[in-house]
């Protein structure tokens, strides 16, 4: 009978370190890419008190006009590069071609020439846009 009291019972715990290192590499490839989804045309923004974009609407289209007047559009992989006019009315139409109620939005420089920034809002409106919204920063409290 003491034979019974030696035989191997089951190991009922998990061995966590694998999953922990997995997660660690996770953390680091998360780390490494978070930076570079950030892009974006450097631009000084107007400050104005509004009320925030409503959370229930589909992300925008936004349409950028940096300080010397050049059009840059959210929309495909050249985000970085200024577009012409042509292209930017084409990419517009595209996307509410398909998503009609997409919601267009403009960044001015707040040192651009303001008919710059009301060239690319008769230029979204050409393009098909019901409206256009102007993006600005809140002012800061002194």
């Amino acid at each position: 009978m003491a034979r019974n009291d030696n035989r191997r019972r089951p190991i009922s715990e998990i061995n966590v370190v694998p999953y922990i290192d997995v997660m660690l590499v996770l953390l680091v490839i998360f780390m490494i890419t978070a930076p570079l989804l950030t892009q974006g045309v450097k631009i000084d923004l107007p400050q104005a008190d509004a009320e925030p974009v409503s959370a229930e609407m589909d992300d925008p289209v936004v349409v950028t006009v940096d300080r010397e007047g050049n059009f840059y559009i959210d929309i495909g992989d050249d985000k970085q590069q200024p577009i012409e006019a042509e292209v930017l009315m084409a990419r517009v139409r595209t996307v509410l071609k398909h998503k009609p109620k997409t919601p267009i939005m403009v960044r001015g420089d707040s040192r651009v020439d303001y008919g710059r920034v009301v060239k690319a809002m008769t230029l979204l409106q050409a393009a098909g846009a019901p409206s256009v919204g102007l993006i600005t920063e809140s002012p800061e409290d002194n």
